[in-house]
């Protein structure tokens, strides 16, 4: 089914309104945002004299809504020049125009009665095939559609998105009784491609999947907290990343959400699946209510299950004691059973060690996935036919590294089945029948691909959709032609090598350097073309900075400078080899990953990747040929000098304030990315695939080596602009008179030195420059105690 999407109508410009316009304006998409009238005028408007008939009054709660979502941190847009893609209007004077659109979502508030009037104009402008959807987060379809037209019927379904839209990934597709099967074939197919996200088919039921689950989750520990005597700070220690869910793990996540919206959820499907084994778990226990009539509903209220409070112009986290519904003094969370899996770095692998554990820690888990376990098994067939469904759901709408049934598979499905009759949980049949048919686990990994335990067919089937995109996960083990214990390389096929980052964090040290060099000479010998793509949390948070604290503490200046020339060379190399060398950055792209990125001869970045140069946080500068390259780019072009001294400038205060783009668009802005040759890909899974096409295009186009490329540098015109601007910032108190030596040094770089007139040099010349600035600062008393800090805290000290 050929169905571009070139306008969309937004039709409610609240929160998720807003957001959604946001994110399609963001992947290109023009966007009409609609919404109410306003029945009185505010003061603003009684002061300027306007009437309810101006223009101006009548669009004030679209044009409201969408600056607050504009203004609103994080952004829901990647660039805010995409805004403009985004007209507004309002019900009443603008509603005809739905007729140019090719898509209608209905973002208004969730009241059926509400939504039914609004479906009843929309059929009156309407043309006929044009895609029309809800984004209810549980209203039947049958109610919303009744008394519609057949082809509104057949072109209807819910399109769930999760809050925020462009965060998070979760795209729910519920179709109606009477929908096409190709327009839902493209709404999964438009979410995944287009939207970025993971498209997950469900069912009309209370509260779809992702929510039926992960609500079923919080309701679950919110009655075992007290009956384990737990905190909410102990919880919250069990609930986040040791177990690969968020920081905010629980009872934070519901503070950030707001306990109102969880309470509407959780009473919507207390009162809709009474048939719920479950049921009696969805009725809030008595201090959710005591907290809803407090109003302690989280951020938005200032309180809710933890508190900020500010004592002495300090500023202290307070916690609520569920036993007394009393904020106390926040209490630090230790378990044993948490001390054994420090050392293990994959969180799947650590799973059965958790159950195991003696202390309260162990009974937690083991009480708390029997729950899970026990239930989701029996939401199949009801919310899903397919068990992937649900992990999909999970991970993609809460945040979770892994889904119940692949946590499960990870203790042993028999295992687990041990933890619910130790519960006395029953065990559903479709389970007993796949041990049966000697199916052990709910997934396997065969060539390549991931199959799931299907129960209809009662065997392995490979789950759809994967044919578009590189999983390592699936692959790392067949694929992997050489390693070391911080990197491995696999060979994608085609001739096309992939240097997978291992290390904690991804952080690029030596045996990272060598893998690069190591995929290189292979390419350049027997292969074709190198990626340098992960898919960890983050690509990489930049060079091995407790390396570099400890060559610099025990002086061992001649071993530190190799280093950093064995960076800059590594890095160079990815400029100067004779293969193609695509990058493939997400998420944290920090300081030495951003050189990389700036050297490759293209990259292929995930939308949302966030990507600086953020040496200047712990008193260096960039020495892995970050300082050269943002000089090297402010030459380039035919500019007038005045425009490229202007550029260098610019560049320089996004070095010196250690600029983190906010998105892969802003980084064409910050001179990260170049608009001609880096491209950027919404959807993270899609990233490594579309790597290797590109890569495999290089190379039909007959790539050559590059030459080596010259810089103008400006010298003293330069240095004597960098040097007014960064004692102006000391005078004033915007700097230190250690932030004013680290900028020096860096301008000096930049510069070119002290020339006496504008110069082309070298690379290496500007190379050589850099590193001894580098290694200078990393004799610098302050600079070390910047670095220590950062080590030991996470964030950087002002000294």
């Amino acid at each position: 089914m050929k169905r571009p999407i070139k306008k969309i109508a937004v039709i409610g410009s609240g929160i998720m309104g807003s957001g959604i316009a946001c994110h399609f304006a963001n992947i290109g998409v023009e966007v009409l945002l609609l919404d109410i009238i306003p029945r009185e005028l505010n003061d603003v408007e009684k002061a300027k004299g306007l009437t309810l008939e101006n223009k101006f009054v009548r669009n004030r709660i679209v044009n409201d809504s969408l600056n607050a979502s504009l203004k609103s941190k994080p952004s829901p847009i990647y660039n805010i020049k995409f805004a403009e893609r985004i007209s507004t209007g309002n019900l009443e004077d603008d509603l005809h125009k739905i007729k140019e659109v090719d898509w209608i979502i209905e973002v208004v508030v969730e009241r059926l009665d509400i939504k039914q009037q609004v479906f009843e104009k929309i059929e009156k402008y309407r043309k006929p095939g044009t895609l029309i959807t809800s984004n209810t987060s549980g209203i039947p379809i049958k109610f919303m559609n009744e008394g519609r037209s057949a082809d509104f019927q057949q072109h209807f379904a819910v399109t769930h998105f999760f809050n925020p839209p462009r965060y998070l990934k979760l795209f729910e597709v519920v179709p109606g009784p009477d929908c096409k099967q190709e327009v839902v074939d493209f709404l999964m197919m438009y979410g995944e491609k287009f939207l970025g996200k993971t498209s997950v088919l469900a069912k009309d039921t209370p509260a779809f999947i992702g929510n039926r689950v992960g609500i079923f989750g919080i309701m679950s520990l919110f009655h075992q907290v007290k009956e384990l005597g737990l905190t909410i700070e102990e919880v919250d220690k069990l609930t986040g990343p040791v177990i690969g869910r968020p920081k905010s793990a629980t009872f934070r996540t519901v503070d950030v959400v707001g306990l109102d919206t969880l309470v509407h959820v959780a009473n919507g499907i207390y009162e809709n699946c009474p048939n719920d084994e479950a049921h009696q778990l969805f009725k809030l226990p008595e201090f959710i209510d005591t907290m809803m009539k407090n109003k302690w509903l989280g951020s938005k209220t200032k309180q809710g299950f933890y508190k900020m409070v500010t004592e002495n112009g300090q500023r202290n986290i307070l916690s609520l004691d569920l036993n007394t519904l009393e904020y106390r003094p926040n209490k630090k969370a230790n378990f044993a059973t948490l001390e054994l899996t420090k050392t293990i770095d994959h969180v799947i692998d650590r799973f059965k060690v958790l159950v195991k554990g003696k202390d309260k820690a162990g009974e937690f888990y083991r009480k708390n996935f029997a729950a899970m376990f026990g239930y989701v098994q029996n939401r199949i067939p009801e919310i899903s036919d397919e068990l992937y469904r649900l992990d999909d759901a999970m991970k993609a709408g809460f945040g979770w590294e892994h889904g119940p049934f692949e946590i499960w598979d990870a203790i042993g499905v028999e295992a687990g089945i041990e933890l619910m009759k130790a519960e006395n949980l029953p065990v559903a049949k479709w389970i007993t029948e796949m041990l049966e048919s000697g199916n052990k686990s709910f997934y396997n990994v065969k060539e390549g691909a991931k199959y799931y335990y299907s129960i209809p067919s009662k065997k392995q089937e490979k789950i759809p959709g994967q044919d578009s995109f590189i999983i390592l996960n699936n692959i790392r083990e067949a694929k992997t032609i050489w390693s070391n214990p911080g990197a491995s390389i696999q060979h994608l096929g085609d001739g096309v090598l992939n240097i997978e980052f291992q290390s904690k964090m991804n952080t690029l040290g030596g045996e990272v350097l060598q893998a690069i060099n190591k995929g290189i000479d292979l390419a350049e010998t027997e292969y074709d073309a190198v990626i340098l793509g992960n898919q960890g949390s983050n690509f990489s948070v930049g060079a091995n900075l407790g390396m570099v604290f400890m060559m610099a503490v025990e002086q061992e200046y001649d071993e530190l400078n190799y280093s950093v020339k064995y960076f800059q060379d590594t890095v160079m190399r990815l400029r100067y080899s004779s293969c193609p060398t695509i990058i493939a950055p997400h998420g944290f792209t920090f300081g030495g990953a951003c050189e990389m990125s700036m050297h490759a001869d293209k990259v292929i970045a995930a939308a949302e990747t966030y990507i600086g140069l953020v040496e200047f946080g712990v008193g260096i500068i960039p020495g892995g040929a970050g300082s050269k390259e943002m000089a090297l780019r402010a030459s380039e072009g035919v500019l007038k000098d005045d425009v490229k001294l202007n550029k260098l400038r610019d560049y320089f205060i996004n070095v010196a304030m250690a600029k983190v783009a906010t998105s892969a668009y802003e980084a064409y802005d910050l001179g990260f990315f170049k608009e001609y040759k880096d491209i950027v890909v919404v959807n993270r899974d899609r990233q490594i695939a579309t790597a290797k096409r590109h890569a495999i295009q290089l190379l039909e186009d007959g790539y050559t080596q590059p030459i080596p490329k010259k810089a103008l540098v400006y010298g003293q015109q330069a240095l004597g602009m960098f040097l007014v601007g960064t004692d102006s910032l000391e005078k004033g108190h915007y700097a230190s008179e250690h932030d004013k030596k680290i900028a020096n040094k860096l301008g000096y770089v930049m510069a070119g030195g002290n020339l006496s007139e504008p110069t082309y040099v070298s690379e290496q010349y500007l190379l050589d420059l850099e590193r001894e600035a580098f290694m200078s600062l990393c004799s610098e008393r302050k600079t070390l105690e910047r670095i220590e800090h950062m080590l030991k805290t996470g964030k950087p000290l002002r000294n």
